[in-house]
């Protein structure tokens, strides 16, 4: 009788010890709360930040275009000149002697021409009474054209001795900045060759030089094919420089050339923008970041930074979808905008992509969207609706020590079990 009775507390003990050891089931976490925004279609500009160099509107060397000793330099290096301004002085002395030797030849051609037309009148008068012969009329008539030549050469020696005379004042091309003296005073020019004395730039506007890769430019054009792009080929394509100290320009510029070859080098297409310079801050030669507005991309879609994902397979975002589940879906990316990248493929109207709270979710697992607010998320990207579900990933821990409560008591019992024996 008794061994029955041990038997029975025994089981009881055990029984008591497993009640005590199994801790209440914790209840399953709510979803968690994600910051969405709904992808809306929009007609964007097509924007590309890219690298170009300055140069000059016109540029004009200024040279000597007859031979002579340079006497003087009358413009300020580095300084504005209007076209036909003087700019240098060349001794006109030995051009001046020309003048006068061709004005001279000049005078001896039309007085051989007056004795040649007085004898070829006086044959003609005298031929039809046959006073003179045919033969004579002839030659008389002859040297009267001949003189009459004689004459028009004179004149045209004399013209172009007075344009070498005027080429002793070298004067500006085009209106620009005047740049370094290439030529001291005294110095020999135009003797043989043709010799450089200075150069002016236009500086208003001037030129923006860059290039984009015919890659680029055949994806650009592929996408016009299908409706995707509209470029803009009518002189509504602009540029946005960026000066040194990251300030915009406040002139914007226009594209005004596009090559129609690739450079075998370089595998790109040459561009080509017009920019207003009008206070001159921009100076040629130098290299500038600007923003080419190209055309406009329909049926984009603008995506905050935070919520676009990078793997090994490329870009991708999440999505909430009708079912309460996140999803993935790939996209495709063509740069940033306005803080905001531009998604040009894999997006359809309505999705609800996550922004905030993207760490705290799975693929496949149900999640909770809430608008969200940028003006409220915090550094990370978080929506404050996300923070709320700390407090119920709290709950479990608070359950934890009424379950440890028994557990003691339960290692209590088996000790006092060779007691009752």
């Amino acid at each position: 009788m008794i061994a029955p009775l041990r038997t029975l507390a025994l089981t009881c003990a055990v029984a008591v010890a497993l009640t005590a050891c199994k801790k209440p089931e914790q209840q399953m976490p709510p979803p968690p709360e994600v910051g969405v925004i709904d992808a809306k279609p929009q007609t964007l500009p097509l924007q590309r930040e890219l690298v170009g160099r300055l140069s000059p509107y016109r540029s004009a060397d200024v040279r000597a275009r007859v031979p002579g000793v340079l006497l003087k330099r009358v413009y300020q290096e580095g300084a504005d000149v209007k076209q036909g301004q003087v700019l240098f002085l060349i001794d006109p002395a030995p051009l001046r002697a020309s003048l006068n030797a061709s004005q001279a030849e000049l005078a001896s051609a039309q007085a051989t021409y007056a004795n040649a037309k007085a004898a070829a009148n006086r044959a003609r008068s005298l031929a039809p009474q046959k006073f003179v012969s045919r033969s004579d009329l002839d030659s008389a008539e002859a040297a009267e054209r001949t003189a009459a030549a004689a004459v028009q050469q004179a004149q045209a020696a004399l013209t172009s001795a007075k344009i070498n005379l005027g080429y002793a004042e070298v004067t500006a091309p085009i209106s620009g900045r005047a740049g370094k003296q290439q030529v001291t005073e005294g110095a020999l020019v135009g003797q043989g060759d043709v010799t450089l004395l200075t150069t002016v730039d236009q500086l208003d506007p001037l030129y923006v030089n860059f290039s984009m890769s015919v890659d680029e430019l055949t994806q650009m054009r592929a996408a016009q094919a299908k409706g995707q792009l509209a470029l803009s080929g009518d002189g509504k394509s602009t540029v946005q420089v960026k000066l040194a100290d990251g300030t915009v320009y406040d002139q914007p510029g226009t594209l005004d050339f596009s090559s129609t070859t690739v450079d075998p080098a370089t595998g790109a297409v040459s561009l080509r923008a017009v920019l207003p310079n009008p206070q001159q801050i921009l100076l040629p030669g130098a290299f500038v970041s600007f923003q080419a507005t190209l055309g406009e991309r329909n049926n984009a879609f603008l995506v905050p930074l935070q919520a676009l994902q990078r793997d090994t397979t490329g870009g991708y975002v999440l999505v909430v979808g009708k079912d309460g589940k996140v999803a993935r879906k790939n996209v495709k990316s063509e740069g940033q905008q306005g803080g905001n990248w531009l998604v040009s493929g894999g997006l359809e109207a309505g999705d609800k992509v996550i922004v905030a709270g993207v760490q705290k979710v799975k693929e496949g697992a149900p999640a909770t969207a809430k608008p969200w607010d940028p003006a409220s998320a915090n550094a990370n990207g978080q929506a404050p609706a996300a923070a709320g579900a700390a407090p119920a990933a709290a709950k479990p821990d608070a359950a934890a020590p009424p379950a440890d409560a028994p557990a003691d008591k339960a290692d209590a019992a088996p000790a006092a079990e060779p007691n009752k024996q």
